[in-house]
């Protein structure tokens, strides 16, 4: 028998402490049908039934009232590990867990999450990046209180969180310092067959460049292509080709890789957005956040 899924004994808890899929599904923020196929598994996984179905409600049967003793047992002891931890270091009382998309410019995230750091409550501020998939994940089993992420929740999303927006801007195009004179004068034609860095396919970024591109009757040479936007700003920066980035971070790529604008649009535009289990923010943290990003756009 593998490992015990501890995700998996949760939901049977919650499931079994409300007597109803619906309002479970409420509390763990995820759709009853996600939390149903969630309870099929565990099911599967221990090889018994735990539930009697009477009209609407979910009934323990003998298999469930005897796991659902030992989950009481288990969870009670993380609640009081948790109380036990919090009275040791009661001045990190907030913790805000964000994750970020991979594919948001790390500059936009330091502006944004700097000032949890100088609030009068102290904050204990937790990071994580990856691609939206995955930190969706996260956020459905509570371990994130935010993601930061440059695309809104699509129709059909099997979890319950809400998109804010954060703000929106234009594209800023930059050069090597012994091109960008050249490029300038005749922006955007200018970019017509000459070396591009672009982003890479988890981007929302690069299907609008190649539109845009596209209306502009111009055919840039696409020499590379990158996840990474650091590294992508580091072969601009060494002269290997143009790049853009939004608006918003304009001033430090200029100053931080030396290269010269030369041009902007404001006909690819790039958002920004917040998705939270909440649909009004509570945490202190994200009130912040959502403060900041009023004074940034």
């Amino acid at each position: 028998m593998h490992q015990l899924n501890y995700h998996h004994l949760y939901y049977f808890f919650v499931i079994a402490r409300e007597g109803s899929i619906v309002k479970a599904a409420k509390i763990l923020n995820l759709t009853p049908q996600t939390v149903s196929g969630q309870l099929g598994s565990f099911e599967a996984y221990l090889g018994k039934l735990l539930f009697d179905r009477k009209g609407r409600r979910l009934v323990l049967n003998e298999a469930g009232k005897h796991v659902f003793s030992y989950a009481e047992d288990i969870f009670a002891l993380g609640t009081e590990l948790q109380s036990s931890l919090r009275n040791q270091n009661i001045e990190q009382q907030y913790s805000l867990s964000i994750g970020i998309v991979d594919v948001i410019p790390k500059t936009f995230v330091y502006d944004l999450l700097k000032s949890c750091l100088e609030m009068d409550e102290p904050i204990r501020l937790i990071c994580r990046q990856s691609d939206m998939d995955t930190l969706l994940a996260e956020l459905a089993l509570n371990k994130l209180d935010l993601v930061v992420s440059d695309r809104t929740l699509m129709p059909g999303t099997p979890i319950k969180a809400y998109s804010h927006p954060l703000g929106e801007c234009g594209l800023t195009f930059y050069a090597h310092k012994k091109i960008a004179k050249r490029l300038k004068k005749k922006f955007p034609q200018s970019l017509d067959r000459q070396e591009f860095l672009i982003c890479g396919d988890n981007s929302m970024q690069k299907i609008s460049l190649f539109a845009w591109f596209e209306s502009q009757g111009i055919a840039p040479k696409i020499v590379a292509e990158f996840d990474d936007s650091a590294l992508l700003k580091i072969f601009g920066k060494d002269g290997y080709g143009v790049f853009c980035t939004p608006t918003i971070i304009e001033q430090h790529v200029e100053k931080q890789y030396e290269v010269s604008v030369i041009g902007r649009t404001e006909d690819i535009t790039e958002r920004f957005y917040a998705i939270s289990p909440e649909r009004k923010f509570t945490h202190p943290g994200i009130i912040k956040v959502a403060e900041i990003a009023k004074t940034m756009f």
